[in-house]
Order: structure tokens, then sequence, then C-alpha cells
């Protein structure tokens, strides 16, 4: 994986700054530390930049980026692993092409004039984001993998399109603004955001499974955004035909199965995440039984036994003969940390364990490794999740009487008290638009939603009076596409709107790319294989939740690799401990809170109400507040901080300058990238 940059004029005869794209590069240098390059294709407008972590093909010359093909028509800037690349490469090369590496980013040049792009992206299997420009089509395309694993965002305007693996890569670029926009700020406050959205004015993210062309048209250029894959369920008379369980659950062990294997596959070393959940005990058990000798398995253990799942992992450890590297953390000194984490995230975090995920990511490194399989993804595609239970109880058991419905979710309730205020939301929240887009609100986002009055309270009043009339939950249900919800089983729906929102705004996001590749570290989420995903969708409701057993098909599929006791349990979130439930992390919070929500602090940013920044950390302080609002607030302030840091980070803060200066410190010139990239 690596980090990659660029720059598409509106004037063709415009020239790019090589050195600029070095720049570009450079600020990103920790997703790609092991070289860079940099291309520019002169009279077009178009130039591109690689930084390069070296895991597929580790010739240092022959594979780094940015890609020309034979004739100098396609230019490529690849991040992301594209799997089964052997067969494909093998498969045009009996057709008569040939290949100049050994990369997997390489199959795009040929595949490219064989096939066109709509066929060449329905080929590919992976996690990935790269940019192409087509001379012939005098057009740049910008292509996100399918459930958003990779990051790719972008900034246009009348002068052309910027664009980079994370935010402060296009904000490297001078004429691209630094401000926040208010909704995108109130949406940081209250955690979810709106799909294809950030927090600042005028940048956008490549949506999952989407590419958007920018094509040169006259004196202006023409800008496109088409879906190419999306998480599609079937329609609900679909799962009233009567299924074989034991087809789901064969089904289910094959397709994990393919999909561990072809993550297994690197030129480097590949470990495992290994917490006590469901979701990577099945990634180690598979990756042990295919592999040779012992495999390395890295768990995060909290001092906080109540959080802890470390005698789980340890069991796993054990019965699969891994090698097993855990990283003790005490949630009261993840605040040391959580800046920095912030920095690389580029958005407001709810919970430390963002924190502690980036401190792993430094261990994993620091102890030689670059790759690890991981297990995000395996709750959405079979409900794994608190939230999803209670939607089913509450929509989608048309038999179930009132009184058994009403045990089904006081016990939810129960086994979730940790999480309430959280993952859970405490009261029943019923946003009206996304009723109507959806037929309930899922509760997934209702914790989120809830936090709206909250967030509307500690704004800027300035600020909060230009959003008087904003409805957060219309903005994010018109990001929804209608026809795949219709006509849809309520836990398909749920599932689907968690996939657009939580997944690729929190879970690979500060949960996973940004907190990973902040230290040079590729993870590999097996379960969000679009093939496994697309047979996943076809299993029925009642498989993948069956009597009150979350995953119940993955826990049957993976039972003989399961200690009991994980085999047997419900699932248990990954979470730290919030700071307004435990005296010694609050008092770490609220050192960092005196620096960034201090009055100097906040009259310097202009985004937050110091009244309302005060009233609400007194109300976390107080005895009088129920257990479920404080883990709320917990993560309103924990928000609050962060875009502050954001602000201070990315606002504030000349980030053209500090980009030249980290390509200076480096000795990343322009001269030195393209020479390399030739």
């Amino acid at each position: 994986m690596c980090g990659i940059a660029g720059i598409f004029y509106r004037e063709k005869n415009r020239p790019v700054d090589a050195q600029l794209l070095a720049n570009m590069a450079a600020i990103q240098h920790h997703r790609g530390p092991d070289g860079f390059g940099v291309e520019v294709m002169d009279g077009k407008g178009v130039g591109f930049a690689h930084a390069r972590l070296s895991i597929i093909d580790l010739n240092e010359n022959r594979a780094r980026q940015p890609f020309r093909n034979a004739d100098d028509t396609l230019l490529l800037a690849h991040n992301g692993e594209f799997y089964d690349y052997q067969r494909i490469r093998t498969d045009l090369t009996s057709r008569g092409d040939r290949f100049r590496t050994k990369s997997d980013s390489e199959i795009i040049l040929h595949l490219m004039p064989r096939f066109g792009l709509e066929e060449t992206l329905r080929r590919l299997r992976g996690e990935f984001a790269f940019a192409l420009y087509d001379e012939k089509e005098d057009a740049l395309h910008l292509v996100r993998d399918r459930f958003g694993v990779k990051p790719l965002y972008y900034h246009a305007s009348d002068k052309g399109v910027v664009f980079g693996s994370e935010i402060k890569v296009v904000m490297a670029h001078p004429e691209v603004p630094r401000r926040f926009n208010n909704e995108g700020l109130l949406h940081q406050l209250m955690q979810v955001m709106v799909p294809g959205t950030t927090a600042y004015e005028g940048i956008h993210q490549v949506k999952p499974g989407h590419v958007v062309t920018f094509r040169r048209q006259g004196l202006g250029y023409q800008i496109e955004d088409k879906p190419y894959w999306d998480f599609e369920f079937p329609e609900a008379e679909y799962h009233k035909i009567e299924k074989n369980e034991d087809d789901s659950i064969e089904a289910v062990r094959e397709g994990l199965t393919e999909a561990v294997r072809l993550r297994l596959q690197a030129d480097v070393p590949v470990g495992c995440y290994l917490s006590g959940g469901v979701d990577s005990c099945s990634i180690l058990g598979l990756s042990a039984a295919m592999r040779q000798g012992p495999v390395k398995a890295f768990t995060i253990g909290f001092t906080d036994a109540a959080y802890d799942e470390t005698p789980i992992a340890q069991e796993m450890a054990a019965a699969t003969g891994a090698d097993q590297d855990i990283l003790r953390l005490d949630a009261n000194h993840l605040y040391g940390h959580f800046e920095k984490t912030v920095w690389h995230a580029e958005r407001t975090i709810y919970n430390t364990l963002a924190v502690a995920k980036y401190l792993m990511s430094q261990h994993v490194r620091d102890a030689g490794y670059k790759v690890v399989v991981t297990g995000e993804g395996s709750d959405e595609l079979f409900a794994g999740y608190p939230s999803f239970r209670r939607d089913l109880f509450l929509h989608g058991l048309e038999d179930l009487d009132a009184k058994e419905r009403a045990s089904w979710q006081s016990m939810l309730g129960e086994s979730n008290k940790l999480f309430t205020g959280a993952m859970l939301s405490a009261d029943e929240h019923d946003d009206l638009y996304l009723t109507d887009r959806i037929g309930f609100t899922p509760s997934c986002l209702q914790p989120w939603l809830s936090c709206e009055e909250t967030a509307r309270g500690v704004l800027n009043l300035d600020r909060a009076a230009l959003l008087a009339d904003y409805k957060p939950g219309m903005a994010i249900a018109e990001k929804l596409d209608r026809t795949k919800l219709d006509g849809r089983h309520p836990l398909d729906r749920a599932q689907y709107v968690w996939s657009k929102t939580m997944l690729e705004g929190q879970i690979l996001t500060w949960g996973g790319d940004r907190v990973d590749m902040a230290n040079s570290m590729e993870a590999r989420p097996a379960f969000l294989d679009h093939h496994l995903a697309e047979m996943a969708t076809k299993i029925p409701p009642l498989h993948r939740i069956k009597d009150r057993k979350e995953k119940y098909v993955l826990k049957e599929a993976m039972k003989g690799l399961l200690p009991k006791t994980l085999y047997e349990r419900e699932k248990f979130a990954f979470m730290a401990p919030p700071a307004t439930t435990n005296k010694e992390k609050w008092t770490a919070m609220m050192e960092l809170a005196n620096e960034h929500l201090g009055d100097k602090a906040l009259e310097d940013s202009g985004l937050l109400d110091k009244a309302g920044v005060k009233g609400l950390l007194a109300e976390a302080q107080s005895d009088d507040t129920p257990r479920a609002r404080k883990v709320q607030l917990d993560a309103v302030i924990n928000h609050m901080m962060g875009v502050q840091m954001l602000h201070k980070h990315f606002v504030a803060t000349d980030v053209p300058a500090l980009a030249a200066e980290r390509a200076k410190e480096l000795g990343w010139t322009a001269e030195a990238g393209q020479r390399a990239a030739s």
C-alpha cells in the first residue's frame, strides 16, 4: 500500500510543478517510506506523485510509480492491493502482453486498452484507490474500491483538480482552501458523516465503489460520478424462499477461506490482528491452517478488565500455535497520543480505541511486519453489531409476539450496557427523513443523531445560527440510494445503511487505514472481499441472527476453529473505556481539554462556544448525570477536542509550507523523483 497524489489542470498548457508533486508525496511519507516517484506529462497539464510501501515486487527501481504504459497514453498511480493479479497477468501475457514489473499495479495498464474501464473494474479484486489519466480521452479517472477500504480525496475548481490519499495531501497545493464548512463541523461533533463528504470546504471523497471522471471539453471539463458496484441485497421476497442452513454455512466457509488465502500473498511477512472476537479468531485459525509455520498474532490488551479480551485471544493463539505478541495498554495513557492520532485520521474520533489501534500499528511495524490480515467487515456481512439485533427484533420479526420481543430487547440492552450511549442509543430516536427513506431510523445511527442538540449547543453561536434550518438526518438520507433499500428485508436495510455510513466513515478510517498507514503498515480486511460479500447478501436474515445469536452462520462455519467460550458468547464490541466513567482517564482527558478547549484556543478557532463547552464539561462531571449520558458526553468531548486539533493542524497551519519542509528534510526533490520513476 502507498500514498498517491496528483494534479489535473483545466488548461492543458499550464505547467505542473514537479516539486509541488514531490511535496505532496512527502507529507504522506508515512504511507510510503520506501521510495517515491513523480511523473509529469508535458503539455498535458497533468502530473502524479507516489510514495511507496514495498510489499509486492521489492525491486526498488522496477516497481516504483507512477507508471506509464508503453505508448505513453496512460499514467497510473495506485494505492492498495489487487488480489489474483498473478492469474490476470498470466492470462494477459498469453495474449501477447509484456510486463515490465512484477507489481500487481501494472495490470491496469494492460487491462484498460483491451477491455475499457468498466470491464477492467469488474475484473479487479481487492482494496485499492487509483488515479488514471487517459490521454486518448483526455480524462482523469479517480477510482475507489467497493467498500472504501482505501481513501481518496479531491478538490475540483475552475482551475482544475487536485487529489490525494489524504486530505493533507490535497491541502498541500496552495490553491486549495483550508477551512471548515459548517455542516461538516456539526457532523464531526455528532460522529456520523454524510457519505462522500468531509468537514472541509470544497474537499470531497470518492465514494466507495465509484469512479469520478474529469474529462476536458472545450475551455472547461465535465465531471461524472458513477458507481461501478454496490453492496446490494435481494428483494425481501427472495428470503421467503426456504434456504438450507448447511448450504449457507458451507458457502461462508468456502468464501472466507478463499478471501484469506488471497490476502496471505505478499513478498514480505504477513501477520494477523487477534482480539477475542469471532472475526479475528476465524482469520487466525484459517491463516494458521494455510501456513507452514506459526502465524504472528498481534493483540491489544487493556488494563481495565471490563474491556479486555486477551484471555480468549490467548486461548485462540495457543490452539493454533500462533506466535502471539500482546501490547498491553493502560487506557489512562491513551490521551498522550490522541492529537497525533487525530492528525493522521483527519477527522474526529469518539473513542480512544483509535489511539490504541494507532499504537498497535506502531508496535507491529517495530516488530518487523508491514502487513496484517484483519477481521473488519464481518459484522457488516453477518449482522454482528447489537444495533442489527435491535433492528431485527423491532422491525424484522413479524411473527414475534410483543412479550417475546420485549424480552429479547431487554436482554440486548442488559448485555450491551457498557456501550449504551455509544454503540446503542439509550432512548429511541426517530428521524423523520431517515424513516421516510428507510422505513425506520437504523439503530446504528440513533446514538449519534441523538447528539444533535448537544452538538448544536457547543457550536460557535454565529455558525449555529447559519445551521438553524439544516437537517443532518435529511442530508444523510438523500445520499442513500432508495433503489437499494426499497423492498428489502429490514435487517438488509440496516446493514446497507451501516455500510454507507459507519463502516466507511469510522471503521475503515480511524479504525483502519488511517491509523494503520500512520505507521506504514498495511491492513487487509478479508471479510470485505466483494465475492464473499455478494454471497453473504443472499444468506437469509435468520441464518445471520438465529435464536438471539448474532453471526450465527459464521460461527457455525468456523465452529471447528473457535474456542468454546467464544463460540457460545454474545458479541462484545471492541472499544476503549470512556473517560467519563474512569477518574484517572478523566484527569488525562482534562489535561488535553485545558489546552484545546481553553478560552484562548476557542477564540482562535471560532468553532465552538465557550459557555456551551463549559456547560457540557460540567454535566459530564456531575454525579447526577446517568451513565449512558456520560458515555455519550465522552464521545462529544473527544469530538470537541478533535475539531480544535483539526483547526490547529489543517486550517491554522500553512500546510503547503509544511509539505515543502517535509520534502526538504527527506531529500525528495523533483529531479530525484522523476529519475526514480523513469
